[in-house]
């Protein structure tokens, strides 16, 4: 990624705030950015990923806007950040696809993975699709469970090889941490640090708001959403090792493991995404990155599609919704599969790389 207007900006931020230095107890961007008296590109990516956009850099700098610098930090850095995600995209024909009409992609996919299903249960068998089934197996009157395990299992792995490319791409660009490579000690110190959010807290008071005032809601909203993605992803691999070594069937009664970590999770992928919009709502326009609103809004839209359909199909699946249900909830996971490498999903793994990298730096400056 090279040579970009957003960039130069950034640039000419971290210059000036390199001068300045007031807001190093904010953040990880600040001590990051005084590692260095000279910016490449990559270390401008690195910065903008590390960056948690709360918002305190810009309430506290004396030449935000209207000064004639015309610092703004959260903004300028979330701009890059959204062009770091479409520049190490794997493969780069599929870069921007998701900036701008992230919403409708992300609801054309889902809808037509659902119509294919029904249209593929209605092919076998037409009464199958508003049938009652109940007991083990009855989710694959539907769709059976090799076809259905074919076509989601070569889904995620296609989202998990793009996901690696870019974020290999990422890596070799913010270049090799200052004093030494990232060891396990970092790896621990970058996983604490984004589990608790440590740096989504406006250096102590919160994220801010269009009336300057902070709180943690976003915070609470990232939670929920994020461990209501791990706990849905675990009660999904649970699911597959039941059904693989010990031979048991979904759906599972309400008591069982994977249930009770599906639930869980499809509370946290409701409340969490419903909240985060919410807050993107009440917060200033000038620390937003605006173009990206649709990049953002279908993200929380799959996650908020897929827990609210994997809920109702909790309630439901006795009844003769399971089948449109469970249809729609593929169709929902589908989406979010292939849209994660282009979306607003992987800035939790490039963040992830960036913590890693200041990690290391803190140790080796230590």
């Amino acid at each position: 990624m090279h040579g970009t207007r957003t960039l130069d900006e950034a640039d000419r931020l971290m210059t000036v705030c390199n001068s300045c230095r007031y807001c190093e107890g904010l953040c990880a961007v600040f001590p990051a950015m005084e590692m260095r008296r000279a910016f490449s590109d990559g270390d401008l990516n690195y910065l903008a990923n590390l960056c948690h956009a709360c918002g305190a850099c810009y309430v506290d700098c004396q030449f935000s806007p209207p000064h004639e610098f015309n610092v703004n930090v959260p903004k300028t850095l979330a701009v890059a950040r959204a062009e770091s995600y479409a520049a190490y995209a794997w493969p780069q024909a599929l870069s921007g696809a998701f900036a701008r009409n992230g919403l409708v992609i992300s609801m054309v996919a889902a809808l037509s993975m659902a119509a294919f299903i029904l249209g593929f249960a209605a092919l076998n068998e037409r009464g199958v699709l508003f049938g009652v089934h109940t007991g083990p197996g009855a989710f694959y009157k539907l769709m059976p469970h090799n076809a259905m395990a074919a076509l989601f299992g070569a889904a995620f792995l296609y989202a998990v090889l793009a996901l690696v490319m870019s974020v290999r791409a990422f890596w070799r660009d913010i270049g090799p941490p200052i004093g030494g490579r990232a060891d396990g000690g970092s790896i621990f110190q970058a996983m604490r640090d984004a589990g608790e959010l440590r740096y989504l807290h406006g250096g102590g008071v919160g994220c801010y708001n269009e009336d300057d005032k902070p709180t943690d809601r976003r915070k609470l909203f990232h939670h929920l959403t994020f461990y209501g993605f791990v706990l849905c992803f675990a009660a999904t691999s649970v699911a597959t090792l039941y059904h693989y070594l010990l031979g048991r069937e979904a759906p599972y009664p309400w008591w069982d493991l994977p249930v009770l970590l599906g639930t869980l999770g499809g509370i946290g992928l409701v409340i969490g995404p419903v909240g985060l919009f919410a807050a993107k709502m009440r917060r200033d326009p000038a620390l937003l990155d605006e173009q990206r609103y649709g990049m953002d809004v279908g993200f929380n839209a799959m996650l908020l599609l897929t827990g609210l359909t994997g809920m109702l199909l909790l309630v439901l699946r006795e009844t003769g919704a399971m089948g449109p249900l469970l249809a729609l909830h593929l169709g929902a996971v589908f989406a979010l599969f292939i849209t994660m490498p282009y979306g607003k999903f992987v800035h939790g793994i490039y963040r992830f790389a960036a913590l890693v990298r200041y990690a290391q730096e803190r140790r080796t400056a230590a």
